[in-house]
């Protein structure tokens, strides 16, 4: 009769540890999760933004509130200014020549202007994207700037580097509604903005970014630094003397 006793106790105590460990199982995930899964999600977030992850789709659905809190609740625009402040630290030891060719590239989407109103009606990237939803959005040009982005982009102009800014969007359908996006939110003064052509269609991210970046090279420019929220945005060629990753854990371009 002990044996059948023990073996109850040792299930019951089991039952009372896994109950106080809260360990759960997702059936989307190959982890064990602890509580809410705050810390997988936090590690998937680290991950994806090292691009140790690459080439995801959505979010996974059980970092769905993770994600809204990070991105709405604080912690966002704290890493942002923490970038902005090393990027600053840098522009500070840089030496201009003074002919007008020094030069700082940044992206437009997620780097100047957030979609994260956009996103947040996709579950903070737990829906997959809707190019035809996605254009309606951009299209209504209420994109708000980035505030921490936005004071950097202002002191970048004032240092005397020339700001030019690349963007995947094309030039055809979104490009006087960009400039007055850009334009309501503060982003003026800056060198040029670069769309996307009948040229570039179906080109990936890297591929044209790379291009566009050999060109202004071409043509003199000294590409001191360069900021993105995409990896594509900071890889390939011709990439700059610098390259600065603004986090964005809602989406991943190629």
């Amino acid at each position: 009769m002990m044996q059948p006793i023990k073996e109850v106790l040792l299930f019951l105590l089991l039952a009372i540890f896994s109950k106080a460990t809260g360990t759960k199982d997702y059936p989307n995930s190959r982890y064990s999760m602890p509580g809410d899964g705050a810390s997988y999600c936090l590690s998937w977030r680290l991950a994806v933004e090292a691009n140790n992850v690459r080439a995801w789709r959505t979010v996974p659905t059980q970092c769905l509130r993770y994600v809204e809190s990070y991105m709405i609740g604080g912690q966002y625009d704290r890493d942002v200014e923490l970038v902005v402040e090393q990027i600053l630290s840098y522009v500070n030891e840089v030496v201009l020549s003074g002919d007008g060719m020094d030069a700082w590239i940044l992206d437009v989407d997620d780097t100047c202007i957030s979609n994260v109103y956009y996103y947040k009606g996709k579950r903070y990237g737990c829906d997959p994207y809707d190019p035809a939803g996605f254009r309606a959005w951009a299209l209504k040009g209420g994109c708000p700037a980035i505030p921490g982005v936005l004071v950097l982009f202002n002191k970048l102009i004032e240092s005397g580097l020339k700001v030019i800014l690349v963007t995947g969007r094309d030039e055809e359908t979104f490009g006087q509604v960009t400039r007055d996006n850009l334009h309501n939110q503060g982003f003026v003064g800056y060198e040029r903005l670069i769309m996307r052509t009948a040229a570039d269609k179906g080109k990936n991210a890297v591929t044209y970014k790379s291009e566009i970046r050999k060109q202004l090279l071409e043509e003199g420019y000294r590409i001191w630094g360069n900021i993105g929220d995409q990896w594509s945005d900071l890889q390939g060629e011709c990439t700059g003397n610098r390259t600065f990753k603004l986090p964005n854990p809602m989406y991943f371009v190629p």
